[in-house]
């Protein structure tokens, strides 16, 4: 028998396996509007094989501990398909700064994340693979930055929405 994950250790599971599947589906989004030929579409596809992979390791992880995902799985699939499709409809600065401003907020919270896991040294694993999948999300934001994010029409409009929403699907998918 495995011993049960703590219930603050699978929160954090949970809304991270979370944040790498909307990840994926944002992606999906813009690239169903932009296809192959979009000019970030190839460094699109490249970040979403990443969150693919993240989301990958997080399914992995909550099966072995026995963490549910979270309930709202379903809506997150559609809004992160939408919010990707819109943005990308807009334009490319716009996609990329939907990926700027997610990643953003994902680097505060994977940082707040490992600041409590190294504060008590409780979960090495956990804490290993946050501080990983968080490099990769800040080169993710840095790259759409250096694409044009900043450039998007009302972008700090665009950018406040988007991360004020980031920072809601967190606090939601942690218990729910």
């Amino acid at each position: 028998m495995t011993k049960k994950t703590p219930d603050h250790i699978a929160r954090m599971i949970r809304v991270d396996q979370a944040g790498e599947f909307g990840a994926t589906r944002i992606y999906a989004g813009q690239l169903a509007v932009m296809g192959d030929r979009g000019p970030d579409s190839a460094e699109i596809a490249g970040m979403a094989e990443q969150e693919a992979g993240h989301r990958a390791k997080f399914d992995a992880l909550m099966a072995r501990r026995g963490v549910r995902p979270t309930a709202l799985q379903p809506f997150w699939d559609k809004a992160g398909f939408a919010l990707g499709a819109a943005t990308a409809l807009i334009g490319p600065e716009a996609a990329m700064a939907c990926t700027a401003a997610v990643e953003t907020e994902i680097d505060k919270h994977y940082s707040d994340q490992l600041d409590q896991l190294e504060a008590t040294n409780e979960d090495p694993e956990l804490a290993a693979m946050i501080e990983e999948f968080r490099e990769d999300e800040r080169e993710h934001r840095d790259a759409a930055l250096a694409a044009g994010a900043e450039r998007a029409p009302a972008y700090p409009l665009l950018s406040g929405i988007i991360r004020l929403g980031c920072k809601a699907a967190i606090k939601i998918s942690e218990r729910i």
